[in-house]
């Protein structure tokens, strides 16, 4: 590859192409894009056609009127982030909280874009609940933090345990004008990678914009430095129908068993599983449905339990493993004699006899938010 002359051209005329294409869309000339769309022939890849029309910018926000009257009507934008009320208000955060740099505030919210093509199911919608986190930082550490948050960000979605092969980063070459870094996290969906996190170094442009319009000062007094300053923010955005589309797509399941059935399995992280445990009595009487409910009782105020009675204890294992919960109990007539259960897991199906008083130690664990969390210490 070093030495081959073709190969050599070939990546020359791909290095020209990317330059004069990075230039273009930093202008952003769109009268280059055009040329170069024309230059290289580029077709529909359904028709064929070259008959593109001009390349032209989109409006992404909605825009609409506020008063009470059409003539003092004040036009004003549905918000197409939730980070700015974070930015207005982040110094009253940090002065009730007594917070010092670094720190973070994190929300959750409705955003809305007027996007150009929203046919992707649930993963592009023009009205979308969105977690952003602002992080702030001091100037010039700002780069050194983006590398720490791509780092954790990346982990924590492998934490999920879909496989690291699923995700990569794709680093903005076009900037957005408040940025100097960016980065997305994509994820393999059934429609190719696609976007589920952005990360951004968004530099001091939010804080210094409110504060010009404002007029009123919202800098950071560093009692180490002795210095006052616009914090620099790092940003993580990420959209809660992406992230609940890519972990639906990768859970679903339709598994051959050794016996020729097929069996409908959502592989959920327990952590993220609606319901964390079923308990089933064997039958509907001799006692076991009431020491059935007493477990459900004891244990319903640690995670979500199920109490499950109807058909028979292999039609309910199957309504449990296509909702995800990743433990069922089985109670039996042994149960009424040495206080054992049968725990049986979801992914395996492997079943194993277990102490009533451990239910509690063996499963809390294992579907607690917190086991996740601690996996990225």
């Amino acid at each position: 590859r070093a030495t081959n002359a073709r190969v050599i051209e070939h990546q020359q005329k791909r290095d020209a192409l990317h330059e004069r294409y990075t230039k273009a869309m930093q202008g952003p000339d769109l009268a280059e894009l055009k040329q170069i769309i024309a230059d290289e022939e580029i077709v529909d890849p359904i028709s064929g056609t070259k008959n593109w029309t001009d390349v032209r910018q989109f409006n992404l926000m909605f825009s609409t009127e506020m008063g009470s009257t059409s003539e003092g009507a004040m036009k004003v934008y549905l918000r197409p982030e939730t980070a700015q009320g974070i930015f207005v208000n982040y110094l009253n955060v940090q002065k009730t909280g007594r917070m010092k740099i670094p720190f973070g505030i994190a929300q959750i919210g409705k955003a809305f874009r007027n996007e150009i093509v929203a046919r992707q199911f649930i993963f592009r919608m023009r009205e979308f609940e969105q977690m952003e986190m602002q992080f702030f930082v001091q100037p010039g550490t700002e780069l050194e933090y983006f590398q720490k948050w791509k780092e954790t960000r990346m982990k924590w979605h492998q934490t999920l345990g879909f496989g690291a092969e699923n995700y990569r980063f794709h680093d903005h070459e076009k900037l957005a004008h408040y940025a100097n870094a960016a980065t997305d996290i994509e994820f393999r969906m059934p429609f190719g990678f696609k976007e589920v996190e952005g990360i951004h170094s968004r530099t001091n442009f939010d804080l210094s914009q409110h504060e010009k319009f404002s007029g009123r000062s919202i800098k950071y007094f560093d009692p180490m430095t002795k210095e006052s300053y616009t914090p620099y923010v790092i940003e993580t955005s990420i959209g809660v129908d992406r992230m609940f589309l890519s972990i639906m797509c990768h859970s679903y399941r339709e598994e051959k068993l050794d016996n020729g059935e097929t069996r409908v399995v959502l592989l959920l992280p327990p952590a993220l599983a609606p319901t964390k445990l079923a308990v089933l009595p064997l039958v509907k009487k001799d006692g076991l449905p009431e020491k059935a409910r007493e477990i459900v009782n004891n244990l319903k105020f640690h995670f979500n339990t199920h109490y499950d009675e109807k058909d028979t204890i292999g039609k309910r294992y199957r309504r449990q493993d296509a909702v995800g919960t990743p433990y069922c109990v089985t109670v039996d007539y042994d149960t009424l004699k040495d206080n054992t259960v049968t725990l049986r897991f979801r992914d395996t199906m492997e079943q194993e006899r277990v102490s009533i008083d451990q239910l509690q130690s063996i499963i809390e664990d294992k579907v607690s938010i917190t086991s996740l969390l601690k996996k990225l210490q």
